[in-house]
């Protein structure tokens, strides 16, 4: 294990003790890598599609049900799942003569079509010609990353960290892109589209533009594909690259990631746990779907966003700090197993201690700096207060202030424009201009402040670090006595009780059979 891994480093603004630093490393690992080798044993329908989609599987049926849908239920029907679908499905294609494998799915969708798990010969031409399919897949993936690459380097990066996010949604894709576009121009450095409401709960992704979605757009390929180039014209128009954001999360996280990658996103929010305990999926079937999504993210080179500051929602920001702390730990775990590199690890916390707590501020620069100093190579991404809005958009205004105040002292990397209309109303374009104008204004004015802050030597902000970092040792050690598992079942994170045998899902789980193939899989884990 390496030093980096291993967390050994300075003593840095918080003293912190890096024997305990390494120490809490180490029991995240111990509790990681029971998870690690379920997910190693393991498929989904979701890994399944995404597999088909990298060997060209696209469209959908006249009824949008997208035709990888139909084509792995097909085989899962006559062959089940534990022997993946790549084998039974290319074996199909030369027996029929079939060239295209979305022919193959609509012949499959009609009836005409049979599965089997071929042997011998058989079984090692359909492997040959299954990962020749998904090669080119990825070979595609990987040309939008070096395209990416010169993009950056014709364009430039914002020339200031933290980067500016914005989220833009609604619900229509056309009507995104000019609100994105203005965004970009007021100066958000990475634009957010979230997702329709309940879209993290369709076990398929749907197709095309849309036009209809609630609280959000629907993720789709054609609306990466039509907002990425519309950003694109706007890192032309502006001189430095604006960087596009969207979801990898919930039971197609997979194929989003898969799709991410094709298209050129840059971000993804892709938590290890925020679909097990705020969309009730099933655990394992998270796990499994988790490890594939960072892989792919890994090749693509996107930036993941995870979920940590969705628990201080449910729970309380002070007495659960440290369970934060333990997840962000739990992550840099799974997405370096995965082959994320540190600059790809957008560990997430937030700004929700209720600000009626005495020493909040302090308290909130305790934990903004704790998680800076655990991960100092990672472009941590830094959430607004949205639990204690409470409609007054003055006051909401200024919490939003303090936000950015200790973004700017803590160094965060990406850092979510607050809105004074939390919990009101979906913003209006004048709404986020009022928010960017507070975000250019606390940035420019404080510039780089975090060089000069440096808490008291035994004071508060160093003591209350401290206290959160032991805490999360003690979590970190009670969980190595049980399993990452039951700890979830329990109510451990975000005080949502998700036990391993229930959740949405888990009917789309199977245990790998003898013989079981992923060419995906078998090109992503293969040494670079």
């Amino acid at each position: 294990m390496s030093e980096r891994s291993l967390g050994v480093a300075g003593p840095g603004k918080l003293g912190l003790d890096p024997v305990l630093v390494g120490r809490a490393r180490e029991l995240a690992r111990r509790a990681g890598q029971p998870v690690v080798d379920l997910a190693r044993s393991h498929t989904t329908v979701s890994v399944e599609r995404a597999v088909l989609r990298l060997a060209g599987v696209s469209g959908a049926d006249p009824d949008g049900i997208p035709w990888v849908n139909r084509l792995v239920d097909a085989v899962v029907a006559e062959v089940g799942l534990g022997h993946g679908v790549a084998v039974p499905v290319f074996d199909a294609m030369a027996r029929e003569g079939v060239a295209e494998v979305t022919l193959l799915a609509q012949k499959a969708a009609a009836g005409s079509v049979r599965f089997g798990v071929p042997s011998g010969k058989a079984a090692m031409a359909a492997r040959r010609a299954s990962r020749r399919a998904v090669a080119a897949g990825m070979r595609r993936v990987d040309r939008r990353r070096v395209e990416r690459d010169r993009l950056v380097r014709r364009f430039g990066d914002p020339p200031r960290r933290p980067w500016i996010y914005l989220i833009v949604a609604t619900g229509d894709i056309y009507e995104d892109i000019p609100q994105a576009q203005a965004a970009a121009r007021a100066g958000a450095d990475v634009i957010a589209v979230i997702r329709s409401t309940g879209q993290s709960l369709l076990d398929y992704v749907p197709e095309g533009a849309t036009r209809e979605g609630f609280a959000g757009t629907y993720a789709t390929q054609e609306n990466f594909r039509l907002m990425r180039a519309a950003l694109d014209e706007s890192s032309r128009e502006l001189g430095r690259y604006v960087r596009l954001t969207n979801y990898a999360s919930g039971l197609c996280m997979p194929e989003m990631a898969t799709l991410a990658g094709l298209e050129r996103l840059d971000m993804m929010l892709n938590d290890s746990m925020y679909g097990i305990l705020f969309r009730d999926i099933n655990p394992v079937r998270t796990f499994v779907d988790q490890r594939f999504s960072r892989q792919m993210h890994a090749r693509a080179g996107i930036i993941i966003n995870t979920g940590e500051d969705n628990y201080l929602t449910t729970a309380d920001a002070v007495d659960e700090a440290h369970t934060v702390t333990v997840s962000q730990l739990l992550n840099e775990f799974f997405a370096y197993e995965a082959g994320l590199a540190d600059w790809q690890l957008g560990l997430g916390h937030a700004f929700e201690i209720n600000p009626d707590v005495p020493e909040s501020f302090r308290l909130e620069l305790a934990h903004a700096l704790l998680a800076r100093e655990l991960f100092p190579d990672a472009p941590l991404k830094w959430m607004p207060p949205t639990k204690h809005m409470t409609g007054d958009v003055f006051r909401g205004n200024l919490l939003d202030g303090f936000f950015n105040l200790a973004g700017a002292m803590t160094g965060q990397g990406i850092l979510l424009v607050g809105m004074m209309t939390e919990a009101v109303v979906t913003p209006w374009l004048s709404d986020r201009d009022i928010a960017l104008q507070n975000v250019r204004y606390v940035l420019g004015a404080a510039g780089g402040l975090h060089e000069d802050f440096v808490p008291a030597p035994g004071g508060f902000i160093q003591q209350r670090a401290n206290r959160v970092l032991g805490e999360a040792v003690e979590l970190l050690e009670r969980i190595g006595e049980q399993s990452l598992l039951t700890a979830i079942a329990e109510g451990t994170f975000g005080i949502m009780k998700r036990p391993a045998d229930r959740g949405k899902g888990l009917a789309g789980v199977a245990r790998h059979e003898a013989g079981y193939y992923n060419p995906a899989t078998e090109i992503l884990e293969q040494p670079a």
